[in-house]
């Protein structure tokens, strides 16, 4: 087993909150994501469990065990940080089995273990070698395989994969997704690029000011975002967002008017005041171009990526949307077009940014307040 419980934990520097109180519960096995902006305090969160930072106030528990005041190498746990911090003198050998050797393991276990590990890891060609003779991806296994060797409870992993160009990225991510289903290890992961969560987490939880505004499986937090900002925050592009005005709501849903004076129904029951303002969020893949569109504007940019386009129209002075389109897709700069789209895809964010939420299978009866 190796589980790890928050309970309302705190972090203060002096005066400064940093870490507000944060309650999470993380299961054996699972890979488990911290997301947020620069500052959301997703790192300070991971060092507290890890036992370099002290915990300001509340609990912390592995495996169940109150572990505020144990020392970090008693929790079992092992961190890879964003800088590989590899001595530079030793060999990736050496490296890798340095904590063994402090902790007095014999050297014929050290070298069973890291000759298991590095096979694991492809690193088996690489144990003469020392890290400047490495490139980064290399590096960032070898940081990967001296926590291994430790057979830690749980894994911690500080921005990673940052220092890393594109396809080394592309690459790392893999591997540390095979790795995870190859050890049935514990992992908390920290990033600021969604698409590392998206890709890695059984788990996310996203972070903004040093509170926690979700939690929950990747497809759930890109489907059923609780507030606007988690709903900008994951997916790429980001999910469009469009001021409208409520116009009537019934049985059926809630109907907006667009930019332009055309009106969507969206599937969410609600009462409302007659001048309430909200806004649309959709989906860049959820948008269409089409020739009975409600929704009109002027193409500014064209993204062509192979495989697909990203269209950036302007449907008012100083807001662009994001179409996603077929990679042979033939609309140019400056075309005037019309979009469309499925009400039933889209969200809607009150005036403080809460979504809008449908229960299973149907809409939810949550009052609106009018904003004026």
């Amino acid at each position: 087993m190796a589980t790890l419980s928050l309970k309302e934990v705190k972090k203060t520097f002096g005066a400064v909150d940093v870490i507000k109180g944060v309650d999470l519960d993380i299961q054996d096995r699972e890979f488990v994501v911290f997301v947020g902006p620069s500052g959301c305090g997703k790192s300070t969160l991971l060092r507290m469990i890890a036992g370099l930072e002290d915990i300001s106030g509340g609990d912390l528990l592995i495996d169940g065990d109150h572990s505020n005041d144990v020392s970090p190498d008693q929790r079992g746990l092992a961190m890879v940080f964003q800088t590989y911090a590899l001595y530079p003198h030793m060999t990736v050998k050496d490296n890798m089995g340095f904590a063994l050797k402090l902790a007095g393991v014999p050297q014929s276990q050290r070298d069973t273990k890291i000759d298991e590990v590095a096979a694991l890891l492809q690193l088996g060609h690489l144990l003469d070698r020392k890290p400047k003779q490495l490139s980064g991806g290399q590096r960032q296994r070898v940081a990967i395989g001296r926590a291994m060797v430790r057979s830690p409870r749980i894994f911690l992993f500080d921005e990673p994969l940052s220092n890393l160009d594109a396809a080394l990225r592309v690459q790392m991510r893999i591997e540390l997704a095979r790795l995870h289903d190859q050890l049935g290890a514990t992992m908390i992961y920290v990033t600021h690029d969604q698409v590392e969560a998206m890709t890695l987490a059984d788990k996310i939880v996203v972070l903004r000011d040093g509170k926690i505004e979700q939690v929950g499986t990747p497809m759930e937090l890109y489907h059923n975002p609780v507030n606007q900002f988690v709903a900008g925050f994951i997916g790429s592009p980001a999910m469009n967002f469009i001021p409208v005005g409520a116009s009537n709501a019934d049985s059926s849903g809630l109907s907006v008017t667009l930019p332009g004076g055309a009106t969507a129904k969206v599937p969410i029951r609600a009462t409302i005041g007659s001048k309430t303002d909200l806004t649309l969020g959709i989906r860049p893949e959820h948008l269409k171009i089409s020739g009975e569109g409600s929704i009109a504007g002027e193409i500014m940019v064209v993204e062509r990526l192979g495989g697909h386009s990203y269209i950036y129209v302007q449907i008012a002075p100083g807001r662009l949307i994001i179409v996603e389109t077929d990679g042979a897709d033939s609309h140019r700069l400056h075309e005037t077009v019309s979009l469309s789209f499925n009400p039933a895809d889209a969200q809607l964010f009150d005036e403080r940014g809460v979504a809008l939420r449908r229960a299973a299978g149907e809409a939810t009866n949550r009052p609106i307040s009018a904003s004026h």
